[in-house]
């Protein structure tokens, strides 16, 4: 394997990349898009990607987020546009191929938005990828790590008034001094942690995409799509597959596979290394990888 350096010329940034490439002909390319909690280019499901692909012909391109600011994701249309730069880069090394992306948790959402409207996407490979709107996904993986916590009914019914209060202000329709009532009267609750809501509000919304609909840019997709679930999840699986099922333009040409021993990281044990990755993620990744390729051939 190869590996390249390049510089993303993006706004206001300037991104440190590598492409990791085939050492014969190269078939196709992928780009790779990060969690909300990982901006690093050498996080080790990217390192995979880099390790396993190339073997196979098909490039890797891995690139640190740009800095987010505190407390605060950078907004899905600004990485997206930074995948566009990504993408550009990337042609210039790989030359014409048939390119597509991985996207793992919200890196899912920002790959669902920008192969919505680009017709030149070749493939989707989502791992984690909650199909409901970003807001509804913290109501639904807060209430989970309380209940897997011990905290019975009554926690939870107070874990979405909170919620509901953090969300009201989000929105505009409640008053951040109503909010912030909410918040001081559930601080002291032994799951406050587990809630993510912050314990002073800040002064004004700054939530960008808690509405964003993952439904809106499912139903807009062209290409195959392979999407991934844990079995011990900390999405909606059920939920976002009806998504899927209701949404998807081609159901041909969609593969929906949930690994056993694993939960939102494709891992055994929950473990962040290399090590763990399962098994069956890797044969079924690499094998439908070859299928789409081979059918572009």
């Amino acid at each position: 394997m190869a590996d390249t350096p390049v510089v993303l010329r993006c706004r206001d940034a300037r991104l440190v990349a590598s492409v990791a490439l085939p050492e014969g002909r190269c078939r196709a390319a992928v780009a790779a898009l990060h969690p909300a909690d990982d901006p690093s280019r050498r996080q080790f499901l990217f390192e995979h990607l880099a390790r396993v692909l190339p073997g196979r012909g098909v490039a890797v391109l891995r690139y640190d987020r740009r800095a987010s600011p505190p407390d605060r994701d950078v907004p899905y249309e600004l990485q997206a546009e930074d995948l566009a730069q990504g993408l550009a880069a990337l042609a210039e090394v790989t030359g014409p191929v048939p390119t597509g992306l991985w996207g793992f948790s919200q890196g899912a959402w920002v790959a669902l938005l920008t192969a919505a409207r680009r017709a030149d996407i070749a493939f989707l490979v989502l791992v984690g990828c909650s199909a409901v709107s970003p807001a509804r996904q913290m109501r639904y993986g807060t209430a989970e790590q309380l209940r897997r916590a011990g905290f019975g009914p009554g926690c939870l019914a107070e874990l979405a008034g909170l919620r509901a209060a953090y969300e009201g202000f989000q929105r505009g329709r409640l008053a951040r001094s109503q909010a912030q009532r909410v918040v001081d009267a559930h601080a002291d609750r032994a799951w406050f942690g587990l809630s993510w809501v912050p314990r002073v509000l800040p002064e004004a919304p700054d939530w960008d995409d808690m509405d964003f609909d993952p439904a809106v840019s499912i139903g807009q997709l062209r290409c195959p799509v392979l999407a991934f679930y844990g079995a011990d999840e900390w999405v909606p699986v059920p939920e976002s597959i009806a998504v899927w099922r209701a949404a998807y333009p081609d159901p041909a040409r969609l593969a929906i596979h949930e690994l056993a021993g694993t939960a939102h990281h494709p891992t055994y044990g929950g473990r962040h290394e290399l090590a763990a990755i399962s098994p069956e993620y890797t044969a079924r990744l690499t094998g439908w990888l070859d299928d789409v390729i081979s059918a572009s051939d």
